[in-house]
């Protein structure tokens, strides 16, 4: 049986934007990126270039992630797209990744729920999938649970200080719950 796939956000899991902008959480490195105006969450400056963008990343969260490869596909699920390959990747030692490619981005979701979440089961198409981000609540849950046919961990984030050890534990235990499933 295939493993379920964890998709993962930037913005909020892996660059904690919304802790305070003048102290860096500890273990995290600021980077600066200069997108281009095409870029989908670049904010167009002077020249059609972005304004710098501050990110705030760990580079012991690619360690967790890969060893959490051992369990799940790792899989894009952010408004970064393919950039994240390009910009995120590189700067946690991860691989290229698999990207879900928004059809329609920022809209409200059916049922008051977050605007990635309904793509998210369309591209899960029934297998089993674990989600970390910051815009998750109890509605996206329950559409998930309603409308999505195999196993799903929605698991927040908070964007104030990012992914911790207690999320990369409790992502691995539910892995580890659906192979010992999948086992008998």
């Amino acid at each position: 049986m295939n493993r379920p796939r964890l998709y993962i956000d930037v913005d909020g899991p892996l660059n904690p934007y919304d802790a305070k902008p003048e102290r860096r959480p500890q273990g995290y490195t600021t980077f600066r990126y200069y997108r281009t105006a095409g870029s989908p969450t670049a904010a167009a400056g002077p020249g059609g270039t972005s304004r710098p963008l501050r990110v705030w990343l760990n580079p012991a969260h690619g360690e967790q992630l890969l060893r959490l490869a051992e369990f799940y596909e790792l899989t894009w699920a952010t408004a970064w797209g393919v950039e994240a390959n390009t910009w995120i990747a590189p700067k946690l030692g991860l691989p290229e990744l698999p990207v879900v490619h928004w059809p329609t981005m920022y809209a409200a979701g059916p049922e008051g729920t977050f605007w990635k979440t309904q793509h998210l089961i369309s591209h899960a198409a029934g297998r089993a999938f674990a989600w970390i981000d910051d815009e998750l609540s109890e509605r996206d849950r329950d559409f998930v649970g309603y409308y999505h046919d195999g196993k799903a961990l929605l698991h927040h984030v908070d964007p104030r200080v990012g992914l911790r050890d207690t999320d990369f534990h409790a992502l691995e235990h539910w892995a580890r719950s659906i192979a010992s499933a999948q086992a008998t």
